[in-house]
């Protein structure tokens, strides 16, 4: 179904993306120190869905939809913008003492969960990355094209999760013992909210 040795150089490639510090990264980062851990593995979580979308939608080719309309676009871009200040605003805003919110709930799990799946599936700079890098790999000689776009959709999900989910998770535990002093803690919600509006000034400024 797929060439080997394309998959084989997939595998390298998609390694070093997951690696390399990015918007995502940076995200679950911010997340991981605000919420702690299982925030961290959460929105981890949600990135690896919303990209799941993402080489679904590469897969039947409705990720080229945004070459031909450009309106859409930056209505996307500027969509996902809008809700990386709304996070970045509820952060600077955070007055929570250490330790009065206890163990994490199924409800904000789910709103990390959320958050993260959200954040990516507003930034069509991964749609276009979709639409760029993944058939480099792809060999349509072998027929299948679209089964050859899923595997390397998952795979890269399945990769970018588990780095990710390991980040997140590191971030949350060491953001968790500095949370102990108040001070700390606001500070950690000041630079999560930093974070937030980085992110969204860069994506809101960075043309296509």
């Amino acid at each position: 179904m797929v060439d080997m040795h394309l998959y084989a150089a997939f595998l390298v490639a998609a390694f070093a993306l997951c690696i390399t510090p990015g918007p995502d990264m940076m995200f679950i980062v911010a997340m991981g120190g605000r919420g702690g851990p299982t925030a961290g593995v959460m929105a981890a979580f949600g990135v690896a869905c919303a990209m799941l979308v993402h080489a679904i939608a590469a897969a039947l080719g409705l990720s080229a939809l945004f070459l031909t309309l450009p309106t859409l676009y930056h209505v996307l871009r500027w969509a996902g913008a809008a809700y990386l200040l709304y996070l970045a605003v509820k952060a600077f805003r955070d007055r929570s003492v250490p330790g009065e919110e206890g163990a994490p709930t199924r409800s904000g799990m789910r709103r990390a969960f959320w958050q993260g799946a959200v954040t990516n599936l507003l930034n069509p700079k991964v749609i276009l990355f979709n639409v760029a890098f993944l058939p480099q790999f792809v060999d349509p000689s072998l027929g299948h094209v679209q089964g050859q776009f899923l595997l390397l959709g998952v795979t890269l999900v399945v990769m970018g999760f588990l780095w990710d989910g390991f980040v997140g998770l590191l971030s949350g535990r060491l953001a968790g013992v500095l949370r102990r002093s108040a001070r700390v803690n606001r500070a950690l919600n000041i630079v999560s909210g930093t974070v937030f509006t980085g992110l969204a000034v860069r994506l809101a400024a960075s043309p296509k």
